[in-house]
């Protein structure tokens, strides 16, 4: 029998709800998704099966929320309330990721500029004509996380001041995670019908109705990775100021979901196990634990195992596109490789949801 590829974690309440009554579509209230660019694309057979599939099972309120790529696949889930249409969305929301191409001189990187142009000509080719279908889905209600620069050098995009800001920010969140506010903010564009339902009280926050005016600028904004994006200046209905990816402030979501009202869990499929709260915490391992804001999640990650069986024995991530510089075609072999072992993440998903009880690791 192979090793599984899928484990289940999940937080004290949500791991006594599951033994107690199995994991049923009608007890998940909130959807967060990731920032990590390619590592969310062995993620895209599970969103086929939970948007297209399991959650349709049930009828309450769901709150999608995401940053850079989980934004991108939170607002593709928001697309149509058709099974089949839904699964099509997310297969070519792995294409266009794994066929991504931006024009550059051999040898050289493109340029943020272009890379932002090609992005944002591409999210309008998915999206454009669209918003309103997005935002009036019956039952998903969409949130997109971004980080905005404040003060004299993060406030506006420039060439000198964007990394001696990006530097001061570091140095701040090295101190304390809450220091980082003074450089940047979250802001959280989210649907104007039903506010999230998870307080936003840990760090420097504000919420911004999500319109179809800003809409296509907040999901560029999310994505936009600080030196390979251009920031996006000024988002229609939101502060003015440069906003950058919301993976900056909220890399892995790790919000105070405990604490929302009500009743349910939150299902966060995920590539890795650890939450960590931003993307600049990634070099403070004591920050990447499991807090009481995680007490009623529930948390689908591959099993190292499994990733160590992927080409080049690792998730899809950015390192590749240096590994196979202008070898487009072989880093698009590699990353579709990885996506159709990925089935397996969804049919173990899809297994453990048809069992009465479910017996998840602690987080």
């Amino acid at each position: 029998m192979s090793a599984p590829a899928l484990q289940i974690f999940a937080g004290p309440r949500a791991r006594a709800r599951l033994a107690e009554r199995g994991m049923r579509p009608e007890d998940v209230r909130v959807v967060p998704a990731a920032a990590g660019g390619p590592k969310g694309l062995i993620l895209g057979p599970l969103d086929q099966f939970i948007f297209g599939d399991w959650l349709l099972r049930s009828t309450q309120e769901v709150h999608l929320i995401g940053a850079s790529i989980g934004a991108w696949r939170m607002a593709t889930a928001c697309l149509s309330a058709d099974a089949a249409a839904t699964q099509a969305e997310f297969a070519r929301l792995s294409y266009e990721y794994v066929h991504q191409h931006y024009d550059s001189e051999p040898g050289k990187p493109p340029s943020a500029a272009s890379v932002s142009a090609a992005f944002a000509a591409k999210l309008d080719e998915v999206f454009g004509g669209r918003e309103a279908a997005v935002l009036g889905h019956p039952r998903w209600r969409l949130h997109i996380l971004t980080s905005r620069g404040r003060g004299l050098l993060l406030g506006r995009e420039g060439r000198l001041r964007t990394p001696l800001g990006y530097a001061g920010a570091f140095a701040a969140n090295a101190l304390a995670r809450p220091a980082l506010g003074r450089w940047l903010e979250r802001v959280l564009f989210s649907d104007a019908r039903t506010p999230l339902p998870v307080p936003l009280q840990d760090f420097r926050s504000q919420q911004v109705a999500l319109e179809a005016r800003n809409f296509q600028p907040s999901l560029l904004a999310s994505c936009s990775i600080p030196f390979w994006l251009k920031a996006v200046q000024d988002i229609p209905g939101a502060p003015r100021g440069a906003y950058w990816d919301g993976g900056i402030t909220d890399y892995h979501l790790h919000l105070n979901y405990a604490a929302m009202a009500g009743e349910g869990l939150v299902l966060y499929p995920h590539f890795q196990r650890q939450v960590v709260p931003g993307w600049l915490d990634k070099a403070w391992k004591r920050r990447h634990g499991a807090t009481p804001f995680l007490d009623n999640v529930v948390v689908l990650a591959p099993h190292p195992d499994w990733v160590r069986r992927l080409p080049r024995a690792k998730l899809p991530d950015r390192a590749d596109f240096q590994h196979f510089g202008d070898d487009a075609a072989g880093r698009a072999r590699v990353w579709l490789q990885a996506i159709a072992e990925s089935q397996r993440l969804r049919d173990e998903f899809a297994a453990a949801c048809a069992a009465p009880s479910v017996q998840a690791l602690p987080l």
